[in-house]
């Protein structure tokens, strides 16, 4: 089981379970920092925001078709906003709506280990982000970076043990806030996140739903942490992602540090046009 991190604020609390026992014959990374350069070694990862498990306008609950379309991509790591954790009265309305918390229902048995940040508590419920992954999750902090009123955000910062590599990968699933002046101030924590906990030479993945329209974050997260968009380096410009119908708005991003290249994935639009109000991000990741 992982070390668990709590923030300091009581509805930023987070949460995980751990499928698989860790192989603890293993060498831990910092053993293991000065061996020789390690075999390459590729990864996929999606993100996208679920909208809850419901379709634009919350019209429909869809979370078994999200399900299928998450398995479908064969992602290693996928990075999951807006995910609820428990609502009482959606269980009661919604004769489909799942009984177990939306990060373990989505796993399932495809991802033996989840982390879930818990964001957003209410009456009835709460939601945050989530990280479903292949790999060992050693460790995970979920990060309360809201600012003021009633938008509450969070940064899900977890360390992936990947089998036969000398350090690990630090994968940090991202919901920013849609104003721009707590945008900013937003990605300030994500920096000193990645500059005072993170190894400068270890993988860094950084993957979510930044909100960032007027497309500022590029230049910012590039001077103050060496991040580069995957799409943007191979593109030009980081994709359109929302609404999902008619994408225009280039707002979910997929960051990397430390990485020997990257890939793009072309994801079609079917059927994610109808199953959240954002469309999914992919990429091939290489170490």
């Amino acid at each position: 089981m992982p070390h668990t991190f709590a923030s300091s604020r009581a509805h930023a609390a987070s949460a995980a379970k751990i499928r698989k026992p860790l192989d603890k014959t293993a060498p831990p990374a910092s053993a293991l920092a000065d061996a020789d350069a390690d075999a390459p070694f590729s990864f996929k990862v999606l993100t996208v925001n679920i909208h809850k498990g419901f379709t634009f306008f919350n019209r429909k609950f869809i979370l078994n078709e999200l399900r299928e379309a998450v398995r479908s991509v064969g992602a290693d790591v996928v990075f999951l906003q807006e995910v609820t954790g428990s609502h009482l009265k959606h269980a009661e309305k919604f004769d489909n709506y799942t009984d177990a918390p939306h990060y373990e229902f989505l796993a399932d048995s495809i991802w033996p280990q989840f982390a879930y940040g818990r964001n957003a508590v209410y009456t009835n419920g709460h939601h945050g982000n989530a990280l479903l992954s292949k790999f060992p999750i050693v460790r995970f902090e979920n990060l309360d970076v809201s600012i003021s009123g009633p938008e509450r955000r969070g940064l899900l910062h977890c360390e992936l043990q990947v089998p036969g590599r000398s350090r690990n990968i630090h994968a940090i699933c991202v919901h920013l806030s849609l104003m721009e002046a707590h945008r900013t101030q937003q990605m300030k924590m994500l920096s000193d996140l990645i500059e005072k906990n993170i190894p400068p030479r270890c993988p860094v993945v950084v993957a979510g739903d930044f909100n960032d329209w007027r497309r500022r974050a590029h230049v910012q997260l590039a001077r103050s942490a060496n991040l580069r968009e995957v799409f943007v380096q191979a593109n030009g410009q980081a994709a359109r992602t929302f609404p999902a119908r008619l994408p225009l708005l280039r707002l979910d991003r997929i960051y990397v540090r430390n990485t020997a290249s990257h890939q793009p994935i072309a994801l079609p639009s079917q059927p994610w046009s109808h199953l959240s109000d954002h469309a999914p991000l992919a990429a091939e990741i290489h170490l």
